[in-house]
């Protein structure tokens, strides 16, 4: 079984930044996609970026592209979601989710189900974007 913690969540002013940090263990990442969702009050969640974590290839949603990158430590199991430029409409519980991928691509991971088609989650990290 494959566990992820999240962590580095935090109030922030707007136009601040925040490192995001999703720590495996159980299992190891490779052959595995990353994807960071998040849940604003009242909404379903969205995807925000995925990572396949073999090759590195790389997601974003439009909403964040340019503002947000995401990373990943293969020596420390973790995946990274660097935020800048941070604005209210950013403010939301982030999730960290796993997939295998097989044959799907990280562009496909992240435009499927949180609930439905994901492998594994964490419990979430809070980011409030407020001044």
């Amino acid at each position: 079984q494959l566990q992820l913690v999240e962590s580095g969540g935090g109030l922030v002013q707007p136009g601040g930044s925040l490192r995001l940090s999703c720590a495996a263990s159980g299992l190891t990442l490779d052959y595995y996609g990353v994807g960071w969702f998040r849940q604003a009050p009242g909404k379903g969640h969205e995807a925000v970026s995925c990572i396949n974590y073999s090759d590195g290839s790389t997601y974003y949603s439009d909403s964040i592209k340019g503002r947000f990158t995401i990373s990943r430590d293969r020596a420390k199991n973790t995946v990274y979601l660097e935020m800048s430029g941070l604005k209210p409409e950013d403010t939301a519980v982030y999730y960290c989710t796993a997939r295998a991928l097989f044959i799907t691509t990280i562009s496909t991971m992240c435009h499927m189900d949180y609930s439905r088609d994901m492998d594994y989650w964490g419990n979430g990290t809070l980011v409030t974007v407020s001044s």
